[in-house]
């Protein structure tokens, strides 16, 4: 077998895809404006080459064999490419056409790439601009195979490709555990991350770096996951279920900004994050309208680090806490936190330290971490608890 003898031509390839797709020789033919017989005869060329039978008659059409499962993996590859050249070589001449095919990892680039689209469509109206949605398992297939030209979102581990893909951090955003406004962990006092496991949750996937991030949070405080609780990766069903119910969820502090029917719940989440990048096929040469889409990413991450007070590496920046007096909404000054004997129930066996101030909407909280002895008598290490500063 001798792929590279001169026979194998863009017809063929084209022609095992549709048959592959269409399940039939007849509706393959339609599709490509051929005759039957002439796409009859194409197949039959292409398995002569390959010396390989690529597909077999059943009743109702054509079942592909192994063979032509993986020969029309590699055809895929090779139309996308032609594809993408074509688009370079228009891009370069009109610098305004193509497309622009980008894979999102669900709700974990909801205000990047949104803002750096839009960017984009105003310097160049005439470029096309598809976005999918779905899971690592998912997309890095579909950007190896060439169906994607880039990945934004959360950077998680890539698979174990060797150097085929390429991951850049462009900001790191802090994760809160969110409610709806007027949730009764917001109105009935001091809350913390034990206090929330009375009520529902909402948790990523399993097939999700976020997940994998909680489930350790949790087994390092020694509880198990909640199991009361939805799965859940669409940023629209999750904010639906937030507001008609008293489910708890986690998002990402941009999401909260944004929307005035949500607010963070006053528990600290210190190792749950997510990092947000962009993933590319290591080798594969970018077009000018991917470098533009690349370029109003970049510029919308700064400004998105800014507005979180983080560095390019992730580091909150100096100004960001300031060691003066807090101050409150209407410019009053929030008492220094101070060191107090736990009240009620913490007060048996639970010393608690404030480490600091936070605040959510109009409201002041101490952060305090509290430690409540367990019933064998071992200390555990506790969520992290918010008192309201009076």
């Amino acid at each position: 077998m001798d792929l590279l003898d001169g026979r194998l031509k863009f017809r063929h390839l084209t022609l095992l895809i549709a048959v592959y797709d269409h399940g039939s020789v007849v509706r393959a033919a339609e599709s490509l404006h051929l005759t039957q017989p002439a796409a009859t005869r194409t197949l039959r060329e292409l398995e002569t080459i390959a010396e390989l039978p690529l597909f077999v008659r059943v009743p109702r059409g054509m079942r592909p064999t192994v063979y032509g499962e993986a020969l029309v993996g590699h055809a895929r590859a090779v139309v996308a490419e032609i594809r993408r050249a074509r688009e370079h070589l228009t891009g370069l001449r009109q610098g305004q056409d193509g497309t622009v095919t980008v894979g999102t990892l669900l709700a974990s680039a909801n205000v990047l790439l949104p803002r750096a689209v839009a960017r984009l469509k105003q310097e160049r109206p005439r470029l096309t601009i598809v976005v999918r949605e779905g899971t690592p398992d998912v997309l890095h297939p579909a950007l190896l195979g060439s169906e994607l030209d880039l990945i934004v979102g959360r950077l998680g581990s890539a698979p174990a490709v060797g150097d085929a893909l390429r991951q850049r951090m462009l900001y790191r955003e802090p994760i809160r555990l969110a409610a709806r406004a007027g949730h009764p962990l917001l109105t009935e006092g001091p809350a913390g991350g034990t206090d929330a496991l009375a009520h529902p949750w909402i948790l990523p996937v399993e097939q999700t770096a976020l997940r994998q991030e909680l489930g350790a949070l949790f087994a390092d405080r020694g509880l198990p996951l909640p199991t009361d609780r939805v799965e859940c990766t669409s940023i629209l069903t999750m904010r639906a279920l937030l507001l008609q119910t008293d489910v708890v969820a986690l998002l990402p502090e941009l999401v909260l900004r944004d929307d005035e029917h949500l607010a963070a719940l006053p528990v600290e989440l210190p190792s749950v994050g997510r990092t947000v990048g962009v993933t590319e096929a290591a080798h594969r040469t970018r077009t000018p309208a991917l470098e533009a889409l690349l370029r109003h990413l970049d510029e919308e991450a700064a400004l998105l680090r800014a507005s979180l007070g983080v560095g390019a590496q992730g580091r909150r920046t100096r100004g960001r806490r300031t060691r003066g007096p807090a101050r409150s909404a209407d410019g009053g000054r929030v008492p220094k936190a101070r060191s107090r004997p736990p009240a009620g129930r913490d007060a048996q066996n639970a010393p608690t330290t404030v480490v600091g101030t936070y605040r959510t909407s109009s409201e002041h909280w101490r952060t305090s971490t509290v430690r409540p002895a367990s019933r064998s008598g071992a200390g555990g290490k506790g969520f992290a608890r918010m008192r309201r500063v009076r």
